[in-house]
């Protein structure tokens, strides 16, 4: 259950970047085939799907206008890809649990990670605060799928 919640930590600062994780994972066959969400990631169309929106997302994230990742949109969009995330690694027979705590993880986290952000633009910028933001969270949510997960 930690990689849903993991998962829900990086959905928190990018909604879209669980989706292109599990997207490429499904594709190497790195992810359950018992688990309808995982599978569902394995299909090249909504793979290239998962892929191009958080590519959109990590460009938009670097303009002037884009609106605080705790708008509603912003956390609905987090709340799907985070519940669909936590669902998709979650154990056997534990897929809503998983959702759900993919979901408070991205919800709490958004919060969190909206504060720190700002601080850091303060310092550095929006466009370099946004790079760095994107690597850290580009790796976890490489790294959290690739994870071996506890069946506990």
């Amino acid at each position: 259950m930690y990689r849903s919640i993991l998962m829900g930590l990086v959905a928190g600062q990018r909604a879209m970047t669980p989706l292109a994780a599990l997207a490429g994972a499904a594709r190497r066959g790195a992810l359950p085939h018992d688990n309808a969400p995982a599978r569902l990631m394995a299909h090249p169309l909504i793979a290239a799907g998962g892929v191009t929106m958080a590519a959109a997302e990590i460009a938009g994230d670097k303009m002037k206008t884009a609106p605080d990742r705790t708008v509603f949109l912003g956390l609905l969009a987090r709340t799907i890809s985070s519940g669909f995330a936590g669902a998709a690694l979650a154990p056997p027979k534990r897929q809503i649990a998983g959702a759900a705590a993919g979901i408070a993880a991205a919800i709490a986290s958004s919060y969190v990670g909206l504060a720190l952000r700002k601080k850091a633009m303060a310092r550095w910028g929006q466009t370099t605060t946004g790079f760095v933001e994107d690597a850290i969270v580009t790796a976890a949510g490489n790294a959290i799928v690739h994870a071996k997960s506890a069946t506990a």
